[in-house]
């Protein structure tokens, strides 16, 4: 192994990490702030029951309050006993971790505008999808 092209290696891969630091810690920062500005009766409301609008509405929810997997799981649990479907909580969970609108900026300035909406489209499109198989599949257990 050579050493020099080690650390060649390292420094080249490194620049666009930290040329990209600031505007992913924005990010986070911004995520963090609507997530703590959402009180947590808000989803009560907006779920009326309606199983297909709550689905939508869920992906919808997840995709604009992009967050991290540890935190889903305890919020999942919220709106669980908070009286909001299988359906929609699913929906929301995987838009939730899977879709970004908030960091869409920024995700296009990195790689590119039409991966990026492209990306979070299908994403979209298959927490729904995901939401639906999870419960059915739930269902059969």
């Amino acid at each position: 192994m050579d050493k020099v092209k080690i650390k060649k290696a390292i420094v080249s891969a490194g620049k666009p990490l930290i040329n990209s630091a600031p505007i992913l810690l924005g990010i986070i920062l911004l995520i963090s702030l609507v997530n703590i500005m959402v009180p947590k009766s808000f989803f009560s409301i907006i779920f009326q029951g309606n199983y297909f609008l709550d689905t939508f509405i869920g992906g919808i929810l997840g995709s604009i309050m992009a967050g991290n997997p540890v935190t889903s799981y305890i919020l999942g649990g919220e709106l669980l006993t908070q009286g909001v479907s299988l359906l929609a909580v699913t929906a929301f969970l995987v838009a939730w971790v899977t879709v970004g609108l908030v960091q869409l900026p920024a995700e296009s300035m990195l790689l590119g505008k039409r991966f990026a909406i492209t990306r979070n489209g299908i994403a979209f499109v298959f927490s729904i999808i995901v939401a639906i198989i999870t419960v059915l599949g739930v269902g059969l257990l």
